[in-house]
This record gives C-alpha cells, structure tokens and sequence, in this order.
C-alpha cells in the first residue's frame, strides 16, 4: 500500500488536467481522486486514473456513501469503492459525515445531520461497517453548513468526536468548512478545534468561498482566504502538520496556479518541521 509523508501537500485531481499531469509529471507529492468520478470499471476515466496511481499516491474522497442516511450505506456502491481502492492502492478513503438519500432516492447534496448520541451511535455503526468493508482507514470530514436542527444536543465537535471514538476511525478536517459553518452559526472557530482529538486527524483540507448575499458559501473556486489560513495554522500548533489538501473544484485555474497555492500550507509550518514535501516536492 503507498504512503504519504505526513508533511506534505497534495492537489485534487482534476480531468482538465489530466494530460498535463500525465505529460510533464509536476513535483505534487500526492492527488485526491473524487470517488464517485470513477466508480465505473474500463473506460477512458478508470485508465487515466489508473495511469495517475502509477506514478503518484493517491487517496480517495468520496460525496456518495451517505453513512447517516437512515437506511444505511449502499453495499453496491460500498463495493465499487472497495474495489477502486483496492486497484489504486491508496492508503485512506474518505468522505463526509452527512446523510443525502431515503428510500432509494438521492439529494446529491451532503446534508448535515441532527447532533444527538442516539444519531452518533447509528451513524458509528455504519462507518464500521464502511471500514470492515475496504479494509484500509476510513476518515470522516466535517461539513460546511447553513442550517441545523432544532432537537440536536451536541455540538458538531462533540459528535464528529463522538462517532469518529465509536467507530475507532479518523477525522478529514477541513478548515474551511469549520470556518464557513462558524459563520452561519455563530460559533468560535476556535473553539472547534479544541474539541477535537487530533490523534484522529489524518488529513486536512483547506479550500476557498465565494460570498453570495453578503454570506459565505463552500463554492470551492476561490484562493484559500487569509482567516481559513490563519486556522489551518492554529490546527497545525495544536495538532501538528498533517497530509494537507488544497481544493478547487470549480473555475478551474492552470495546474501550476494550484501548486502554488497549496505552497503556502508550508508557511504554516512549525520552522522544526524539516525539509517540506508538499505541492513543490515529490
């Protein structure tokens, strides 16, 4: 199984640069692979993907296991993630502690769920089930959101901790959702993260937001704003530095646009951290 140097920095991998990846081989330590884009076995995706896996690592992150859908995860679709794991050798899979579909109809959207212990222990349940099936770890990301529920009795700390404790698997904390979410909310970013073990971190994101109506919204097309890179400082003091993700999902700039912004996690750094393998070094 490949591994991933914990001071590093990798990019989404996206199709419109493919190519060029494939081509000129950039000094990117690592990409992420959006799950669901190549859960079909054959075809152009699946061999580019592939091709990409033989010279870099590559992790999975996933919008589609749904772990705290009521109905439980989709062994199908648990299984096709299963076996593109298995092909691409990645060492972790991910994807969002959130539910999206009920009675066989899907939301395609990653909808947050009420924070309660009796929610908690269902939702474990499901992502030890999740991690039993493909045999690797599994990390859980925190979402950014816009609205909750009226019956939660837990912060979203407290149950992201609570679930991640109950089923013995990791976190994806993505700073920017924390720093979103805290806006809607009326939350201290802070605060968040002194209320999660970061032992069980294994993985951050860091992305950009775009204001719509005078709010923040997760877009993902945007540089990382300055207050989102203050916060992934303050999670790196606490926890120390961890494989770090820039995502850009959207208005898709040039592959050496990207490397450049997913550089400036190294600013970050605590200066003892040593020679950096991040986006610049492979």
């Amino acid at each position: 199984m490949r591994t991933i140097a914990q001071a590093s920095v990798g990019l989404g991998l996206r199709a419109v640069h493919v190519a060029e990846i494939l081509a000129s081989q950039p000094k990117v330590a690592w990409f992420e692979v959006l799950t669901e884009n190549y859960l079909v076995a054959g075809g152009p995706a699946r061999a580019n993907v592939r091709a990409v896996a033989q010279r870099y690592p590559l992790v999975l992150h996933g919008v589609g296991l749904y772990v705290g859908s009521a109905q439980g995860v989709d062994r199908d679709h648990l299984a096709a993630v299963r076996d593109l794991a298995d092909e691409l050798d990645v060492p972790w899979v991910s994807d969002h502690l959130c539910w999206g579909s009920v009675d066989g109809h899907f939301s395609h959207d990653l909808l947050p769920l009420p924070y309660t212990p009796t929610v908690a222990r269902r939702v474990a349940e499901a992502v030890r089930q999740v991690q039993d099936t493909l045999q690797r770890p599994f990390l859980l990301e925190n979402l950014s959101s816009y609205v909750g529920f009226a019956e939660s009795t837990m912060t979203e700390w407290q149950f992201l901790s609570a679930v991640a404790d109950q089923a013995d698997c990791g976190i994806l904390l993505d700073v920017n959702n924390i720093y979103v979410s805290s806006l809607h909310h009326g939350f201290a970013p802070q605060e968040y993260l002194a209320g999660i073990d970061f032992a069980r971190v294994g993985q951050f994101h860091v992305a950009g937001f775009a204001q719509h109506g005078g709010l923040p919204v997760d877009t993902h097309d945007h540089p990382v704003a300055d207050p989102v890179w203050d916060l992934y400082g303050q999670a790196v003091a606490l926890g120390g530095v961890k494989p770090t993700l820039l995502e850009w999902d959207a208005r898709i700039p040039p592959l050496a646009e990207l490397i450049s912004e997913a550089g400036k996690a190294e600013r970050h750094w605590p200066k003892t951290q040593g020679e950096p393998h991040g986006a610049d070094a492979r």
